[in-house]
């Protein structure tokens, strides 16, 4: 039986995974939540230039039922756009929000994300679990862990520094 080539351009994919990520970071729950809830601070760890990406800019309503948008450029010119909704927001103890990513026009994935911040001796702990619907075979599971594993290395790296909420 020979297969029907645009039955085969419009068939469609869904792979849903479940990863958590933690990370012990040496500040505060206050200000690793302030790191999260002001644009300044988080465009220096979330939309920052560390890989020679363009970034369009963070916009930033950070509340419950605000909405987050970002879009960076990779050096082969491919958009890669963020959109978030904030559905739960507990002053220093737990954001849950839920987003998609973009290339260009292709969605490429949705998701459930939650933070939860735990205070420990010696500053906190960050639990980052995402319930994700990874679309058509643009994305998986394994490439966003790593690419969020990356974000939260880079806001370890910020806290570091001393982001403060501005």
């Amino acid at each position: 039986m020979e297969s029907d080539p645009e039955l085969f351009m419009t068939q469609r994919s869904v792979t849903h995974a479940t990863f958590t990520i933690e990370r012990l970071y040496d500040a505060s729950p206050a200000q690793v939540f302030a790191a999260w809830s002001s644009v300044e601070a988080k465009s220096r760890w979330f939309a920052a230039d560390e890989k020679g990406w363009k970034t369009g800019g963070l916009t930033l309503d950070f509340r419950t039922g605000g909405r987050e948008s970002v879009t960076s450029t990779s050096k082969d010119g491919i958009a890669h756009v963020y959109n978030a909704l904030y559905h739960d927001i507990v002053a220093n103890e737990r954001i849950i929000f839920s987003y998609d990513m973009h290339l260009d026009r292709n969605r490429i994935s949705v998701s459930l994300a939650t933070v939860m911040l735990e205070p420990r001796a010696k500053g906190t702990k960050l639990t980052f679990t995402e319930q994700g619907a990874f679309l058509d075979g643009h994305d998986d599971a394994g490439r966003r862990e790593r690419g969020t594993e990356g974000l939260l290395d880079s806001l370890g790296r910020r806290l570091q520094q001393g982001i403060r909420k501005t």
